[in-house]
């Protein structure tokens, strides 16, 4: 090994030895956070809202570090990927130590402990989340492709968690038995730490990049059309996105008294404009609250879905579109303004979600 290559290593090792020591730093004030939130452990709260100060510092120690090694080495290839993505891994590290600085912050402010209802729920949130985010860095200390591929898989149950969580503070709000401030705290706390699972899948897809210089994927969003029978508009909609954005969405449609069977004369219009009409029958609006929860919007073509909605997921965007005076109606109506006011409403829609570059 020439001098060069042996400086080269050893600054590697250096700046590994750093990117570990703030992850375990990290993961303990985390752990710290929650425990002080379960027992109300104001000292431990505080201790850790200072003990962000030095995870700050070593933060930027490697920045500067990994500045240095760009100057000194010219890095290509392999090597420039990890300091590239050790930087932006830096960054979710730092945002993690924020996340427990902000529970211990409100877990400060509460008055009394967490109602055993909300405390199972803090303790499973957390759990999931420091698994994962564990998991995350080891397969970035690791370079593991393969561990950071899995884990990606995992921060995607993570949102379903937070739902159900969400609904039993909501409850224990309904029932009057904390005060108004506690409720928000709480609330707080159910954020920072759904946030981590966030910078969990943030520090598996820098791992991608640096062991593969493989680089983010768009997301693929989940999208329901909704209104009153699933027979025409909906349809409609659905079978345009399908045709125009494939790679960009996963789209689906359903009623809120949805027929037997689909329009014939909406049938013969989806066809004669090469698109290709739902294999499916009209089904009901799915309402169960991990069924809805799946979709990252739902658009309602017919009147607010709020109205009929017993449940609305905390993570899915709800839209209403006008379709204006050409909606269909039991069967008659024109329907090229139908048409044409759906593919202007998707195309917006997909520009927002995916950019420019959508398909």
């Amino acid at each position: 090994m020439t001098h060069y290559e042996e400086r080269l290593e050893a600054d590697l090792t250096a700046l590994r030895a750093m990117v570990a020591d703030v992850s375990a730093d990290v993961e303990t004030a985390l752990e710290n956070a929650v425990s002080a939130a379960l027992s109300l452990n104001r000292p431990l709260a505080y201790r850790t809202v200072l003990g962000d100060l030095p995870i700050n510092r070593k933060v930027r120690a490697i920045d500067q570090r990994c500045y240095a090694f760009v100057a000194r080495h010219l890095p290509s290839a392999g090597h420039l990927r990890y300091v590239s993505a050790v930087l932006r891994l830096a960054v979710a590290i730092e945002r993690v130590g924020d996340y427990a600085v902000a529970i211990c912050r409100e877990t400060a402010q509460l008055s009394k402990i967490p109602p055993k209802t909300v405390a199972r729920d803090i303790e499973l949130l957390a759990e999931q989340n420091r698994r994962t985010l564990a998991q995350a860095i080891k397969a970035f200390n690791e370079r593991n492709a393969d561990m950071a591929r899995a884990t990606i898989g995992l921060t995607g149950q993570l949102d379903a968690t937070f739902d159900r969580v969400f609904s039993d503070l909501l409850r224990e709000g309904d029932e009057s038995k904390r005060s108004t401030r506690d409720l928000f705290a709480l609330l707080v706390i159910f954020n920072r730490l759904s946030r981590v699972g966030d910078q969990a899948k943030n520090i598996c897809e820098e791992t991608l990049f640096a062991a593969t210089g493989e680089t983010k994927r768009p997301k693929v969003y989940r999208i329901l059309f909704i209104d009153e029978r699933n027979d025409c508009a909906s349809r409609i909609a659905e079978a345009f996105a399908r045709k125009a954005f494939p790679e960009s969405g996963r789209y689906e449609s359903a009623g809120w008294n949805p027929a037997d069977e689909n329009q014939a004369c909406c049938r013969e219009f989806i066809d004669a404009r090469g698109l290709s009409m739902p294999a499916s029958p009209p089904r009901n609006v799915p309402v169960g609250h991990e069924e809805i929860a799946e979709f990252d919007v739902i658009v309602s073509l017919e009147g607010d879905p709020r109205e009929r909605l017993a449940y609305i997921p905390f993570h899915t965007v709800l839209l209403q579109w006008d379709l204006g005076k050409g909606r269909p109606q039991d069967g008659s109506g024109e329907l090229e303004p139908v048409m044409e006011s759906i593919a202007s409403n998707v195309g917006e829609l997909m520009e927002l979600l995916r950019g420019e570059e959508a398909t």
